[in-house]
């Protein structure tokens, strides 16, 4: 019953974080910097700290309990994934929620699932099987067959590129250069799995030092999240505020509330989607819940890129082979999540 729920609620994280892209499609003025710079305020500032202040008796000194090495361990892997998020947030707009996606995930899962069974995160994940156990051979069957889903979908991706080029739709909107959105995807698919890493490896005693204070699980984890984010935060809220102190475009936030809405809408969605689903799932999921969890979230989140796809648009008057590889994909993935679920339970 354990490992279904965290099956259950990585699942969900999955589908949350790989659609948070939907309001994008929605904005009718705003241009990336400001609403990103609204939902990583909201969902990854004001939010979990706000929860943290509420919720925890004396939050600063448990955190000072927890002590430096897990929480800087844990923040310079959140930096990496907050390049990632920002890239992620551009190649949107250049490639697709789609490709972006599917080239996101598929590099970033070899180093999430990978790393914490050889070297162990904290807490129960301290005790997951080695990289050459029975489970975690299984765990790399189920990397490589998600990895020829993405394979598929990059394929796919490049196919409905050519389609629609070809067709040179009139109503179509310039999304800027192809092969830069592309590098840049790839660049931040290597560094994406830092939001994974930054749960796994200080999980354990953020946890602890906040249940010592009479703390639930639920406002547990997310301070875990509020604080090995911390600097992730920062950069996705940097970035964005330089581009509109360069533009001089601060204004425009204040022109458009029914955007500025939509911006928090994709932070709201995006913390729920990890604070709630993913970080419980994975402990749900028991000792190699951080390779496991990861993995199936990240299956899940490519789904839910291409369900966005096809909402706005992206694959509208795509039809043959293109179509026939991204189906072929999601089945396959739907095999490596299978995979996935069988190893965790190898290693009950």
């Amino acid at each position: 019953m354990s490992t279904l729920i965290g099956i259950t609620l990585v699942a969900i994280a999955g589908l949350g974080t790989g659609s948070v892209a939907w309001p994008m499609k929605l904005m009718r003025k705003l241009e990336f910097e400001h609403y990103w710079f609204v939902g990583m305020l909201v969902g990854l500032i004001i939010i979990p700290w706000a929860v943290v202040f509420a919720a925890v008796p004396e939050p600063l000194a448990a955190y000072g309990d927890v002590g430096l090495k897990p929480l800087i361990l844990s923040n310079l892997f959140a930096v990496g994934w907050g390049i990632a998020n920002v890239l992620y947030g551009i190649c949107v707009v250049r490639i697709g929620a789609a490709l972006t996606g599917a080239v996101l995930s598929g590099l970033g899962i070899v180093a999430g699932v990978t790393l914490p069974m050889i070297i162990k995160g904290t807490g129960l994940f301290e005790n997951a099987p080695d990289l050459i156990s029975k489970p975690g051979l299984m765990v790399l069957l189920g990397v490589v067959v998600i990895l020829a889903g993405v394979i598929v979908c990059a394929l796919a991706g490049f196919g409905r590129e050519r389609m629609l080029k070809k067709a040179d739709e009139t109503g179509r909107k310039a999304t800027g250069g192809f092969l830069g959105g592309l590098i840049m995807a790839i660049i931040a698919g290597v560094v994406s799995c830092g939001i994974s890493l930054s749960f796994v490896y200080s999980q354990g005693p953020i946890i602890e030092a906040m249940e010592a204070r009479g703390v639930g699980p639920i406002v547990a984890g997310i301070s875990v999240w509020a604080a090995a984010l911390f600097a992730g935060a920062l950069v996705n809220i940097l970035y964005p505020a330089y581009l509109m102190t360069r533009k001089k475009s601060w204004g425009m936030l204040t022109q458009c509330w029914g955007d500025v809405f939509l911006g928090a809408i994709i932070g709201i969605q995006f913390i729920l989607a990890i604070s709630l689903f993913l970080g419980n799932g994975m402990i749900q999921l028991g000792v190699l819940g951080a390779s496991v969890g990861f993995g199936i979230q990240q299956a899940m989140q490519i789904m839910g890129n291409q369900g966005v796809g096809f909402v706005s648009g992206e694959w509208r008057g795509v039809t043959g082979k293109p179509r026939s590889q991204m189906y072929a994909a999601v089945a396959i993935l739907i095999v490596a999540i299978a995979v996935l679920a069988y190893a965790n339970q190898l290693s009950q």
